[in-house]
């Protein structure tokens, strides 16, 4: 990033009362380093240190992320402990002083002295603080908070971000993410909360040891079918995920199941992967190695906090893993064959394949493509989310139900995952084989996203500007309808015939992201028809390229 190559008195004082007001030794003294690199003249060093006073930072999709390193725009103590204080006033200003918060953690570096600073902060403001007894998988959290009728939750993670990174994770309405107005006004309680080494904090919180089990039992009812002999390969990518995945799966009947070693054990450093994200290309490959490797029926990866769940299946041109639509394809038609009820609901998001829309109209049932972030899922239809039996977003996240847990759930997802797989393998079918099905039914849908990572953020601000002032008229051949959804969210859309492209920058990552679907109907037979889908997309891919060059 580029910044001033001289530093400014205002820069230079903002440092030290940070310092100042620090209650870590450690952050104190990284950000006294940087402060004096750049006292002694050296331009990075300037940059560097407007880049971390430039916080606050903000709620984005999920809550707060960001690197780990001193100042406010960074996770660090100092942080932690002012957002818990706004947290608290908030929660007081709008009744729920005195109530009951939940807090959780993965094993991220910093997740334990974060998470015991925001209990220290809440338990000393009056709250009763219950914590669950280890680092745990998100969905634990969110379960609980849900499941004890708890006034918040909070979960220290920042998910599938990149090891440097950690984050605050708040939950609210039985389980689910906070939503606006509440993330800006409790982002100005923060603002007005003291400096941190004012904020008092003290013991007194539980342990909620029975959070594991009782989440267990419950994912432990999600199969709809008998069938019970599947073979699994597994991976926790170096995250939380792996014995509560296990213990779900035990109970629920799936016993055969070979975990990825290598990544089966916590590592804050994710030493066999760039990104802990099963979307990033070559993340799973030790998991589709083992797949083969034993002969597995299905391949399952769990993001670092195992809210999110990737699918692999072996087709005939050897394993692979399944997209995001792909995945939310399959099991919202095995939700919605194995439901029932007059009024069910579906739910993707806006940026989601339209093929669970087909489904949904097949079956009789409702459907809602919301804003992106499960915040909005678990809200469609009417705002809360009445009627609603699944919901999935293409990044892997997947919500099989939603009575229990208001959020993605990776695990709960594996469950009903190798139920649909068990169920195939007894009918002597598998996952492709029901992929073929849904396209031969409702058309080939294919999407692909593109990702644009940057480290300069305005070029994503540049990007959406130009995009704004001169959208393309024509897409792959076929005239497009631009439209603007600002100011309900920064997102552009692009709808021609069989056609979809959507712009938006990503909420957790420093991205531009762009998703892409096309969509062609099976008039002859499903190779020909998946020729010609393919072909459109990659000349779509080459003209969305070209705009975000």
């Amino acid at each position: 990033m580029t910044g001033p190559s001289v530093l400014r008195p205002a820069l230079r004082d903002a440092a030290y009362r940070w310092i100042a007001d620090d209650p870590d030794p450690e952050a104190r003294a990284e950000l006294q380093g940087v402060l004096a690199r750049a006292l002694g003249g050296h331009p990075a060093a300037v940059d560097e240190l407007a880049d971390r006073m430039s916080g606050p930072l903000a709620f984005g999709t999920a809550g707060l992320r960001g690197p780990v390193r001193a100042g406010p725009n960074g996770m660090n103590r100092a942080v932690v402990i002012r957002t818990t204080a706004g947290l608290a006033a908030w929660l007081a200003a709008t009744g729920r002083g005195g109530g009951t918060v939940v807090l959780g953690r993965d094993a991220r570096h910093g997740s334990e002295a974060f998470h015991a600073d925001a209990a220290g902060v809440l338990a000393a403001a009056g709250f009763t603080v219950l914590v669950l007894p280890a680092p745990l998988p998100t969905p634990v959290l969110a379960f609980a908070v849900r499941a004890l009728g708890a006034d918040a939750g909070v979960q220290i993670t920042a998910s599938h971000n990149p090891p440097e990174d950690n984050g605050y994770k708040v939950y609210l309405d039985a389980g689910a993410q906070l939503v606006p107005p509440a993330d800006r006004e409790i982002e100005a309680a923060i603002a007005v909360a003291p400096a941190a080494v004012s904020v008092p904090r003290a013991p007194g919180w539980a342990v909620l040891d029975t959070a594991v089990a009782d989440y267990v039992a419950a994912a432990a009812r999600l199969p709809r079918g008998t069938a019970r002999t599947l073979r699994v390969a597994a991976t926790a990518l170096h995250g939380v995920g792996a014995q509560t995945l296990t213990a779900a799966l035990a109970a629920a009947g799936f016993t055969d199941v070979t975990l990825v070693e290598e990544q089966a054990s916590p590592d804050p450093d994710f030493p066999t992967v760039r990104f802990p994200n099963p979307e990033e290309p070559g993340a799973a490959d030790l998991l589709l190695a083992k797949a083969a490797e034993i002969d597995a029926d299905l391949a399952v990866a769990l993001d670092p906090d195992a809210d999110r769940c990737a699918l692999g299946a072996r087709f005939p041109d050897g394993w692979r893993m399944l997209t995001g639509d792909e995945a939310g394809s399959l099991l919202g038609e095995h939700v919605l064959a194995t439901t029932p009820g007059p009024d069910r609901l579906v739910a993707n998001t806006i940026v989601s394949s339209s093929m669970l829309k087909a489904i949904a109209t097949a079956h009789g049932a409702r459907h809602d493509a919301t804003l992106t972030g499960f915040k909005w899922l678990v809200r469609a239809g009417d705002g809360h989310g009445t009627g609603l039996v699944f919901a999935y977003e293409e990044a892997l996240g997947l919500c099989v139900d939603p009575t229990t847990v208001r959020d993605k759930d990776g695990i709960s997802a594996a469950v009903l995952a190798c139920d649909l797989a068990a169920t195939r393998k007894a009918e002597g079918s598998d996952l492709p084989a029901a992929l073929d099905a849904l396209a031969v039914a409702h058309g080939v849908h294919l999407t692909k996203q593109i990702s644009l990572r940057v480290t300069d953020l305005s070029r994503i601000t540049t990007l959406m500007s130009t995009l704004r002032a001169t959208p393309p008229t024509t897409l792959a051949g076929t005239p497009v309808t631009p439209e603007d959804l600002a100011p309900r969210a920064d997102v552009l859309r692009y709808t021609g015939d069989g056609l979809r492209v959507i712009v938006r920058p990503s909420g957790t990552e420093p991205k531009l992201k762009a998703y892409l679907e096309v969509v062609t109907p099976v008039t002859t037979d499903l190779p020909t028809a998946r020729t010609t889908a393919h072909s459109r997309l990659t000349t779509l891919t080459d003209d969305v390229n070209a705009l975000l060059a």
